[in-house]
Order: C-alpha cells, then sequence, then structure tokens
C-alpha cells in the first residue's frame, strides 16, 4: 500500500498541494518558536532574556502545534470524503480497511514530510526575525545570537509528520466507519469542552483585578467554549436552518444544500467559529489590560511585554492557519461541486444564479460562525472586564469585532465565489461528463 501511496501522489500532485501547504506553515511555525528554545540555552544568556525565549516558544509552540493538527485534519478530511468512491472500489478490489488507512496515512505523512523540509529555510529567517522584535522591544539583550538547533528541527518535523498521520487516520477512519459511533464521541467531547470552558470563564470572579493570572481564566475559557461550539458545529448549523426564511430560488437552493452537505461543512464552520472566539477575545482583552494599566499610570513590567507580545503573535498565527484552512477547505470543497453546477445549468440556471446560491451559502456560513464564536469570546470577556475594570463590556467599541468580521467574510465569500467561478468556465455538459 505504501507503493500504492506514493504513485497515487505521482499521478495527482494537485490534490495533496493543500496538506503540503499546511504541513509547510506549521512546521515553518513550530521551527520558528522552538528556535527559541535553542537560543536559549546557549552559554552567556541572560536570566531575563531566558526566560522571555521560553515562555514564547513553549506557549506559541503549543499553539502551533494545535493548529497544525487542526489545518491538515481540515484539509484531510475534504479531501478523503471526496476520495469516498475511489476507496469503495479498493474495499471491492479486495483491499482491508487496514490497507486502506494505511495508504491515506502514507500519503499524508510523506507529503507532511517534504513540507517540513521546505519549511527549514523560511523558519531559520523567521527565528533571526522574531529575535529581532524581541531585542527591539527590550526583552532580549542584544548580544544574544540566534542559534536554530535540534530542538527546533526535531520538533517541526516530529509534531508535523504526527499530526498528519493522526489527522489522515482520523480522517479515514471516519469516512469508514458508522457516523452514529463517530457522531456519540465527539459530541461528548463538545460537551466537555462546554463545560471545562463555562467553569473557566467563570473562575475569572475568584482572582483580583491584579493577579498577573487574570487573563489566563477567562482566556482559556472562551478558547474551550470555542472548541465545544465547533465539535457540535453540524447540529449547530442544522439547527439555524430550521429557523431561517430564506425565499428566492438562489436562497431556498442554499439552505436545501447547506442542510444536506452540513456534516461535510463542519470543518469549516469549526475554523470560522474558532476564528472568532480566539482573536475577538485576546484582543479585546489585551486592549483593556493596556488601556488599564496605561490608566493607572505604571509602567509595564517585562512579564507584561511578554504577555503583550504573545498575545498579539498568536492571534497573527491563528490568522494565517484559519485563513489557509479556510481557502484549503472552501476550495477544495468548492471545485469538486462541478458536476453538480454543471447539473443546475443544464437543468435552467444561469451561472449568475448558480454564484448567487454559492454566495448565499456562504454568508450562512459566515454569519453562523460568527454569531458562536462571539459568544463563546463574550463569555470569556465579560468576566475578564468585570473584574479588571468594573465595566460589563470593553470600552473599545465594535472595531475590534468588525475587522475580525471582515477577515473571516472575506476568506469565506472570496474563496466560494472565485473558486465557483473559475469552475463554471468549464461548459456545462463537460463538467457533467467529465466528474460522471
Amino acid at each position: 500500500m505504501f507503493l500504492l501511496a506514493m504513485r497515487s501522489i505521482r499521478k495527482r500532485p494537485g490534490r495533496f498541494l493543500a496538506t503540503l501547504l499546511s504541513a509547510f506553515l506549521g512546521a515553518a511555525v513550530i521551527m520558528t518558536f522552538n528556535s527559541m528554545h535553542d537560543t536559549a540555552a546557549q552559554s552567556g544568556v541572560d536570566r531575563v532574556s531566558k526566560e522571555t525565549l521560553t515562555t514564547a516558544a513553549s506557549v506559541v509552540g503549543g499553539y502551533g502545534t494545535l493548529l497544525v493538527f487542526f489545518a491538515v485534519a481540515s484539509t484531510l478530511t475534504v479531501t478523503v470524503r471526496q476520495r469516498t468512491a475511489e476507496l469503495e472500489l479498493l474495499r471491492c478490489s479486495g483491499a482491508t480497511p487496514g490497507q486502506i488507512k494505511r495508504m491515506v496515512v502514507g500519503e499524508a505523512v510523506a507529503v507532511a514530510l517534504v513540507g517540513a523540509v521546505l519549511a527549514i529555510g523560511p523558519a531559520m529567517l523567521g527565528g533571526q526575525a522574531l529575535l529581532g522584535v524581541f531585542q527591539d522591544s527590550g526583552q532580549v539583550a542584544r548580544s544574544v545570537d540566534h542559534s536554530f538547533g535540534p530542538v527546533a528541527l526535531l520538533s517541526g518535523v516530529d509534531i508535523t509528520l504526527l499530526a498528519a498521520a493522526g489527522a489522515a487516520f482520523l480522517a479515514v477512519r471516519r469516512a469508514t466507519r458508522g457516523p452514529r459511533r463517530a457522531g456519540r464521541a465527539r459530541t461528548y467531547l463538545a460537551y466537555a469542552a462546554l463545560g471545562l470552558g463555562a467553569v473557566a470563564a467563570t473562575s475569572t470572579f475568584a482572582f483580583s483585578a491584579t493577579d498577573e493570572a487574570l487573563m489566563a481564566a477567562p482566556a482559556y475559557g472562551a478558547i474551550l467554549l470555542s472548541v465545544g461550539c465547533a465539535l457540535l458545529a453540524p447540529r449547530l448549523l442544522k439547527g439555524v436552518l430550521d429557523a431561517l426564511p430564506l425565499t428566492g430560488a438562489s436562497g431556498w437552493l442554499a439552505v436545501r444544500n447547506l442542510r444536506r452537505r452540513a456534516d461535510h461543512l463542519a470543518g469549516i464552520l469549526m475554523s470560522l467559529i474558532l476564528f472568532t472566539a480566539v482573536s475577538t477575545a485576546t484582543l479585546y482583552m489585551q486592549a483593556v489590560e493596556s488601556d488599564a494599566v496605561a490608566a493607572s499610570g505604571l509602567v509595564k513590567s517585562v512579564d507584561a511585554k511578554n504577555l503583550e507580545s504573545l498575545n498579539y503573535t498568536v492571534v497573527g498565527i491563528i490568522v494565517v492557519f484559519v485563513c489557509v484552512m479556510l481557502v484549503n477547505s472552501l476550495y477544495a470543497a468548492t471545485s469538486y461541486r462541478s458536476r453538480e453546477f454543471g447539473q443546475q445549468r443544464l437543468a435552467g440556471a444561469t451561472p449568475g444564479q448558480v454564484l448567487g446560491t454559492v454566495g448565499a451559502e456562504g454568508l450562512i456560513l459566515t454569519v453562523v460562525g460568527l454569531f458562536f464564536g462571539t459568544v463563546a469570546a463574550l463569555a470569556g470577556i465579560v468576566p475578564f472586564t468585570m473584574v479588571r475594570t468594573d465595566s460589563v463590556l470593553p470600552d473599545q467599541g465594535l472595531g475590534i469585532w468588525l475587522a475580525v468580521a471582515s477577515i473571516a467574510a472575506a476568506a469565506t465569500l472570496g474563496t466560494s465565489l472565485a473558486t465557483a467561478r473559475r469552475v463554471l468556465r468549464t461548459p456545462a455538459i463537460g463538467a457533467v461528463g467529465l466528474a460522471a
């Protein structure tokens, strides 16, 4: 099956381009920040610089690991679902489920290894640039030199390969076993995440306004709540669609398509919810903290500067990864619908009506993702603001949320419409014949 996996990659490299991009970006981020461990381990590094470098590597490295897994998993899930007929043909030809799993995992690991190797050079340059940022802000001494050693290299390669293998295994397992068992396990995990998130968010009231760890509890609460909502994405989407009063041909068809493909669109909705919740909660809480420190007339400590830098860095990484996940998943999901679009056009639909349906689907997904992501973010923002400033809502207004919503909407609607427009360039008869 390994040889079959290699032939599959060689014959159809375009199918694995999204996985390669996710693995490349993930390995680059992990190596960049874990090179701070190598830099801190050098002789002659002072205690403050070592603490700053180690904290950055540990916190962002952990987030990077989770994001790599989610990015690769979302891409592979779409790819495996599109290969259902191919996998079924292999089973009818005598291949066992174990052999199919080894083939898919082998493909993912081979592509991830190429992505990790390609990421070494950019990670070296990124590590030097990151060290320069810390030095310019006074958090690391100018005498510290960047080091790209075994910790960065091994962690980047190992984590990327393990994430790819695990994501591929789960994707093909989900595709080959009954949906009831998979749905039951996801439901348990979702309720556990929601429960832990609610506990973490409410525990914020046990802290005082001057505690250094005040931001940790609401931040983790918002993240866990967003994970719970993301795991329940298919159910949440179906519930919204049942109560959605859309009229017109495009609106009716969009709701029908979304309800039929709710399980397949779960990865896209998960990305939107996580992106909205984590970005909104982190940026608002950091803005509240910065304004509170400025109002008190105090000078930010090194720890406070480290936390601020890490928060903005984490948000930046999340923005990049979620955009990659959305673009990859939406491109794969939309380009796979060429036969469906061809059939609609043969039935009398114009290209404008098809684009209108795709736009309505993207708009509904965006609104649902923004709504539940915002609810999860508010569950962390409100307790933090009440404890830190005695107000219920931040004084920063809607500017941050509008920026987050604009990025999410641009990524979702832009990718969907651009891909659909590209697919519609193929004549309807040709699209139906090629996809048949």
